[in-house]
């Protein structure tokens, strides 16, 4: 079993303190969402799991072995990285900067195999990029480019893949696909993935387990239930949201709430009869203007009544 522990790292640039005692441990078909707000570390943490930025301190095993005590060629066998962008020097065909994800897989001087290339039309296809293989990398749009550079990983046949906000230039439909596919390769082949997101609700629907930043250090860390609440939201990012499970998908969805205004307060009190969501609106907008509200009579299952209970609204249920 593929195991990838961080035990107790801490990360600098310079005398500069990033990251402190970060550790977590995820094991196959892992899918862990790196969250937290800008400067909190995240792109550090991936750095330093791939080898780019050593610790200060503590130690990252991959199955048991110092990852920074492994052959580089041994670490890419299991490793790949897909950063936040990927320059591309020179003007190489998408297929072959697949191909550059065989590498660890070759010997010095090796031409590519019947295999070689089997894999990287495999990767390509699986991202819908086969079609590009013949076009130059620098002729691709930003979200063509990703499509191959994540590729390209997937060409190295990782058992860990580490993702730095991997959907920036990708449009909604090549989102889903991407991360359709992902996550598929953890269900099916036991592939642990770490991805950074800013979107909450893009790893609440894909991750099953989350660590989020704060100022370097975790502010929480498990099952995405235990993390990604109201609570934590509201300590880590300073925003007021709901959290709650969509009815279709079964997973959590944020809604981010705008800081409500403050009002002049009036003396009239309005109750509010309302149900299958027709009052969300309306409870925000009568607090901002100053009233005081009360709810009811709601189902404790409908969409009003959690929204009455985040709002801190008394409701007859």
């Amino acid at each position: 079993m593929v195991l990838l522990n961080v035990d107790g790292i801490e990360c600098r640039y310079g005398s500069v303190k990033i990251l402190e005692n970060i550790s977590l441990s995820v094991k196959e078909g892992d899918f862990v969402g790196i969250l937290g707000p800008n400067g909190s570390g995240k792109t550090t943490l991936l750095k330093s799991i791939s080898r780019v930025l050593k610790p200060y301190k503590g130690t990252i095993l991959l199955n048991k072995d110092d990852i920074y005590s492994l052959p580089g060629r041994e670490v890419a066998k299991q490793l790949a990285v897909v950063p936040q962008d990927s320059s591309i020097g020179f003007s190489f065909l998408a297929l072959d900067v697949v191909l550059m994800g065989r590498n660890p897989h070759m010997s010095r001087f090796q031409l590519e195999s019947t295999k070689d290339l089997s894999v990287a039309r495999r990767v390509m296809e699986l991202t819908n990029t086969w079609q590009l293989a013949e076009r130059s990398i620098n002729e691709l749009s930003g979200g063509e480019k990703q499509r191959v550079i994540i590729a390209r990983a997937l060409a190295q046949e990782p058992r860990v893949l580490l993702l730095d906000e991997p959907m920036t230039h990708l449009d909604i439909i090549n989102q889903l696909e991407i991360m359709d596919l992902v996550k598929d390769l953890c269900s099916k082949q036991g592939l642990i993935v770490l991805a950074v997101f800013h979107d909450l609700n893009l790893a609440a629907r894909y991750c099953n387990l989350a660590v989020l930043l704060k100022g370097g250090k975790v502010f929480s860390t498990g099952p995405l239930d235990d993390v990604l609440t109201s609570d934590s939201i509201k300590s880590v990012f300073r925003v007021d949201a709901m959290v709650q499970r969509h009815l279709v998908t079964n997973s959590l969805y944020v809604v981010p709430m705008s800081r409500m205004k403050s009002p002049s307060v009036k003396k009239c009190s309005i109750h509010l009869i309302c149900g299958a969501g027709t009052g969300t609106a309306l409870m925000k907008i009568l607090l901002e203007e100053g009233y005081t509200v009360t709810a009811g009579v709601l189902n404790v299952l409908d969409t009003d009544f959690e929204t009455a209970e985040f709002l801190k609204i008394p409701v007859t249920t």
